[in-house]
């Protein structure tokens, strides 16, 4: 298959499912887009299969072998893979940022949850601020407080996301507000997953998350006022398109239960000039010293990972650990119904 065919497959599974990041992205310059294009549809096929497949510890496993195989040149063969090999040959994509993803989709596979926000955005740092970071990669960008800026955007997009899903996520049994919140406002995590209703301590704990999203918002403007000028209007796009989404659940009482935060293509359309309005303003005004902040502690390694010194890639020792665990989990698995086989032979 040609690389253009590739290239194709990746902007269809993109207007399928991510309608925010495809609206943006067509304010970034081609030479950005399309790789951005090739990893948000790695990343959300990724995603999917962990969120939606049967199996999610069989999905991160051959996720995995998924890397392994791209990073050797020698992808499965899949469209999406195809190009998401090219773009990590081409851009250099340092190995230790897609692992930073597979770690925490490894941790879904577990239905691992978190007991304070710090937990919450370590997670967020692994399947949201690693794609800031590796968008910083594409657009050929290593230095290190642009990078944590970059990352302190994705954790405000993943908090964004994770307020607009309470509902969706507790139907399935999943909880990624912080347990020690739960704690404090004396609700049962459990029986909360078994019915969940948009009780007003469950709304204070999304606006309390609305709000560290909002922090985090606004340490990342001057990161992005820094980026190349062509990059600007369609990150300052995907920057205020999240945060009109907060606002959405903001209007609705901070409800994400008996109903989900729906922007319209009106609003989307209306959001994108004022991202360009404001890359311009960025010319002139000066720029926020706010830039040089530390990086979110959660979000070090991935600045160090990325940036231009960044050191020879080792994968981490709790990546393994997690990976360890999911495959010893698969085995046993298929042990079990190997047995039931021979039982029922």
């Amino acid at each position: 298959m040609s690389a253009a065919t590739d290239m194709e497959a990746c902007r269809a599974a993109i207007r399928t499912g991510s309608l925010s990041f495809h609206a943006a992205s067509k304010l970034l310059p081609t030479s950005v887009r399309d790789p951005a294009l090739v990893l948000y549809a790695f990343c959300r096929l990724a995603d999917d299969a962990v969120d939606e497949g049967e199996s999610p510890v069989e999905a991160v496993l051959h996720l995995q072998d998924r890397l392994d195989s791209a990073y050797a040149g020698r992808p499965h063969d899949a469209p999406i893979d195809r190009a998401f090999a090219r773009m990590i040959e081409r851009h250099q994509m340092p190995r230790a940022l897609p692992d930073a993803l597979l770690e925490g989709l490894a941790w879904d596979a577990e239905g691992r949850r978190f007991d304070t926000l710090s937990g919450v955005l370590d997670y967020s740092a692994r399947v949201a601020a690693v794609v800031g970071a590796m968008m910083c990669v594409l657009m050929g960008v290593r230095d290190r407080h642009k990078l944590a800026r970059a990352c302190d955007l994705g954790l405000a997009m993943q908090l964004t996301n994770i307020a607009r899903d309470v509902g969706e996520d507790a139907r399935r049994g999943r909880i990624y507000l912080p347990l020690a919140w739960f704690r404090e406002a004396g609700i049962d995590p459990q029986a909360f997953t078994r019915c969940p209703a948009p009780l007003p301590e469950i709304r204070a704990m999304t606006e309390r998350l609305l709000r560290e999203a909002d922090r985090l918002y606004l340490r990342s403007e001057p990161g992005i006022s820094a980026l190349p000028l062509a990059c600007r209007p369609g990150i300052f796009a995907a920057r205020t398109i999240y945060g009109g989404i907060g606002g959405v659940i903001r209007a609705q009482g901070c409800d994400s239960i008996s109903q989900r935060a729906v922007t319209s293509r009106s609003r989307k359309l209306g959001w994108l000039g004022t991202s360009g309005l404001r890359a311009g303003a960025s010319m002139v005004l000066p720029q926020m010293a706010t830039l040089y902040a530390r990086p979110q502690a959660e979000c070090s390694f991935l600045v160090q990972a990325a940036a231009r010194d960044a050191q020879a890639f080792s994968r981490s020792d709790t990546l393994i650990t997690a990976l360890a665990r999911l495959r010893a989990h698969d085995i046993a698995r298929r042990e079990h119904q190997l047995g039931l086989d021979r039982r029922s032979a």
